[in-house]
């Protein structure tokens, strides 16, 4: 049976009128085999506990946890999870272990895509679902302030700027590939998930 993607937090990012920014990005849960796994934690640990909770879950019930780039934002909330196996897009990190891996994260369902840009050592995720079909969870990617997403278009998808950008060359390369990848949906780092404008629903 193939993978069940949830949506568990919607990635969101703000300034207030002081000037301090709160940002925590898209978590996903998915759910294969029995197991559930997490993509980017975030650092909101008091939404992630009451999102898992929603869903009868714990942070024992977490199998794994993917993460996407080292961003603190998308990472803070493994302190949530001391015995959970951590994941980058390359490398299972057990104790002082570093053990390399390729292709795929766990399961051929989750494919792994390089997508540097916005961050040097940055994965997106491609995965088959149940429910949504064809889902590429690309955080970062493409993200938003609340409230400003465009993402109707290609031509707004790649013309969006990233003021954390470290290569905006090679963020327009990620931001072509994800498209091009056949995905159905996208999931953002901030902001909603959207559909492809390249894939027909």
């Amino acid at each position: 049976m193939k993978p069940f993607l949830t949506v568990l937090i919607q990635g969101y990012a703000h300034t207030d009128s002081a000037g301090i920014t709160y940002a925590s990005p898209t978590t996903t849960l998915l759910q294969s085999e029995g197991k559930n796994f997490l993509v980017d934690p975030g650092c909101n640990s008091t939404l992630l506990l009451e999102q898992l909770t929603n869903l009868h879950l714990q942070p024992t019930d977490i199998a794994a946890i993917f993460l996407s780039h080292y961003h603190p934002d998308h990472f803070l909330n493994i302190r949530l999870f001391p015995k959970t196996p951590i994941y980058d897009g390359s490398t299972e990190w057990k104790r002082d272990a570093e053990i390399p891996f390729l292709d795929y994260w766990l399961f051929p369902e989750f494919k792994i895509m390089a997508t540097p840009g916005h961050a040097t050592e940055q994965y997106s995720l491609l995965v088959d679902t149940e429910n949504l079909g064809l889902v590429c969870i690309a955080q970062d990617v493409f993200w938003w302030e609340d409230g400003t997403q465009k993402s109707d278009t290609v031509d707004d998808l790649l013309a969006g700027k990233d003021p954390f950008a470290n290569d905006e060359v090679a963020l327009l390369e990620s931001r072509k590939l994800v498209l091009n990848s056949g995905a159905q949906w996208i999931i953002p780092g901030h902001g909603k998930m959207f559909r492809n404008p390249l894939v027909g629903s």
